[in-house]
């Protein structure tokens, strides 16, 4: 049995009505360095989708021309900024959440592993209202997926079990760059790690808010050291003492060391 014409054209009406609601909705953080390669294409990719709104990109003392492209690039919805020094990806990412102006934010790393074309499915849950947060796992049934690194994959797996294990989350990728957040969730979270222990801070300080994450699976083409890929085994030791810093026990045993008074008992 056919659809009635007026119920058909009520379904457009509303799909028509939710793309004007969400077009232009996102805003975009790239923290770039040593990029010349992929910026300029990660750039037509990210703007080819509806979705974005404004992109801020933080070039951290590129000594390339990663900066050089950036400026050149012909994209009002364009904004760039320049670390002085090479600060690390959380310092940069700092700097960039300071700046969006959009209802929805989301990290997109400068190289080519992650692909812009899946905004609409890591933003789903939030634009349907059920998320505050959501992760991109690249472990948990997405597209193609590039085949790396062993260790890598074991390492990563073994910091998400680590950081659920002091969350009471259940992430599959902790360490995923696809980050998405509602920017009120993101102006309740002062990001204090200045590199690649970002990723397991902010995990344990949307766990501490109680927020609402949701994960969903996204395709991934990893690089190889050659191509371009910077992280490496002592990020994973970083992160194994961010996990431990940014936990319940961590934060009290911080928060203990700034006044004497915590954790002490008070006198009836």
């Amino acid at each position: 049995m056919s659809t009635p014409k007026n119920v058909r054209s009520l379904k457009w009406l509303a799909v028509e009505r939710t793309k004007e609601k969400t077009t232009g909705c996102l805003s975009v953080v790239m923290p770039c360095y040593n990029e010349e390669a992929t910026v300029r294409e990660i750039l037509d990719r990210v703007f080819d989708s509806p979705l974005v709104g404004e992109v801020i990109a933080v070039d951290d003392a590129s000594n390339d021309a990663t900066l050089e492209i950036l400026q050149a690039y012909e994209d009002p919805r364009l904004r760039v900024l320049s670390q002085p020094t090479n600060a690390g990806k959380g310092a940069a990412l700092r700097r960039g959440f300071a700046e969006v102006s959009l209802e929805y934010v989301i990290i997109q790393d400068a190289d080519l592993e992650y692909d812009p074309a899946e905004y609409d499915r890591v933003l789903g849950p939030l634009l349907k209202g059920v998320a505050d947060v959501v992760y991109g796992s690249r472990f948990s049934g997405g597209d193609a997926q590039r085949i790396l690194y062993f260790w890598h994959t074991l390492g990563n797996r073994a910091l998400t079990l680590a950081s659920n294990m002091a969350t009471n989350l259940n992430l599959s990728d902790m360490e995923t760059c696809y980050k998405a957040f509602s920017r009120e969730i993101l102006a309740q979270i002062e990001v204090e790690e200045d590199r690649f222990g970002f990723e397991p801070e902010i995990t344990a300080k949307v766990a501490a808010l109680g927020c609402r994450v949701y994960e969903v699976g996204i395709s991934y083409h990893g690089r190889t050291y050659d191509e371009g890929k910077k992280i490496g085994w002592r990020d994973g030791v970083q992160a194994i003492f961010c996990i431990a810093a940014y936990s319940p026990i961590g934060r009290r045993f911080r928060l203990s060391r700034l006044s004497p008074t915590v954790g002490q008992l008070t006198s009836p």
